[in-house]
């Protein structure tokens, strides 16, 4: 699978040279937080270089509210630090400009105590711990993310269209939204592949392209905060809630997954000599995802009504199993008998933050 990376080598220098020719004026200073919601603060282009090299303050406890940005008791990030600052750090080499914005540009940022203490449940550093040990066993992962959601009217909070309409072309262009989705994403690094409409009223896919580490949970981050943008401005309400309306289709994210071996650059999930085309690796990779999949529902399925995603006979697993191209398990496995060769988890559902879920 191939994929593209953020510019390692981006300085503040270049970063504000270029933005300033492409008339860019403000630049959103970007934390995932658990939800996977961004939590924001919009920053004056001529003010960036100091917020870049200092830091930027934000309440600490950000990290931990709940969705209606209510403070969660006994997260260790609210009162018992006497609510104090965060300090958010730029990644450069997640700048953006953000095509569904007027001259705005992006910076994903890492979280700090005042005195360098990273904040440890923040998605980013989670993840980037998950990458750290796959790393010393020699191997990178490449990940997919393949999000399910909803557009609805938002006055009614209804379906934009009736029916199970999946793959129907009159349905797919029903609503100008994938087709702006098609032609904005790939401007902010996102290499959509098919987008259609799915199994519920209202219900759309959009694959994108497979990316290495850190990059694939920024990128299912930056995807659907996208999303939802580009649907207000288009009149509609996109939700990534997992079971929205309890007669139809839920929401899920199933994630792609290959290793590839550090040595020697191959598929490390592929043994062409085996009967099924699948590698040791492949086998024992798919083993420790059954094994701690009931621990996992805490990231991959964060709330009880995820939990109602997971019925037999809804294109959804239904028991810890896996089997070849096998959409009824959690585990399918994509044995292409080539480099394609790779496992898919099904058990991720849409509100799940792609960071997290990714690392576990």
């Amino acid at each position: 699978m191939t994929t593209t990376e953020a510019n390692p080598t981006v300085t503040i220098d270049g970063l504000l040279s270029q933005w300033e020719s492409e008339g860019i004026s403000n630049v959103l200073f970007e934390l995932p937080d658990m939800h996977g919601v961004a939590r924001t603060k919009i920053v004056p282009l001529n003010k960036v270089r100091g917020f870049a090299e200092k830091g930027l303050n934000m309440y600490g406890g950000t990290l931990t509210l709940d969705t209606r940005s209510f403070v969660v008791s006994d997260s260790k990030y609210n009162e018992e630090k006497n609510y104090a600052d965060q300090v958010l750090i730029p990644d450069l080499s997640t700048a953006s400009i953000v095509p569904w914005m007027n001259k705005t540009a992006r910076l994903i940022c890492d979280t700090y105590w005042a005195d360098g203490t990273p904040l440890h449940a923040a998605p980013r550093h989670v993840l980037r711990r998950a990458i750290a040990e796959l790393d010393k066993l020699g191997y990178q992962a490449v990940v997919g993310l393949e999000y399910e959601f909803y557009l609805l009217d938002p006055t009614t909070m209804k379906p934009v269209f009736d029916g199970l309409h999946i793959f129907n072309h009159m349905r797919n262009t029903a609503v100008p939204v994938a087709e702006r989705i098609i032609e904005l994403m790939p401007q902010i690094g996102i290499d959509i592949i098919t987008a259609n409409c799915e199994y519920g009223p209202g219900q759309f896919e959009i694959n994108y392209g497979p990316h290495q580490g850190l990059r694939a949970g920024d990128l299912g981050f930056t995807f659907k905060n996208g999303v939802k943008y580009i649907a207000r401005q288009l009149g509609y309400h996109a939700t990534f809630m997992t079971k929205p309306f309890t007669d139809q289709s839920a929401s899920g994210a199933h994630t792609h997954i290959s290793l590839v071996s550090k040595d020697s650059g191959e598929n490390a999930f592929l043994d062409t000599n085996d009967e099924h085309g699948l590698s040791q690796t492949a086998y024992l990779f798919t083993q420790g995802m059954l094994k701690h999949a009931n621990a996992a529902m805490a990231l991959m399925a964060p709330t009880p009504n995820c939990y109602h995603r997971f019925v037999p006979h809804h294109f959804a697993p239904s028991n810890i199993s896996w089997g070849l191209e096998d959409r009824t398990a959690l585990i399918r496995a994509k044995n292409s008998r080539d480099s394609r060769t790779h496992l898919e988890n099904r058990l991720p559902t849409a509100l799940s933050n792609s960071y997290l879920a990714t690392a576990a």
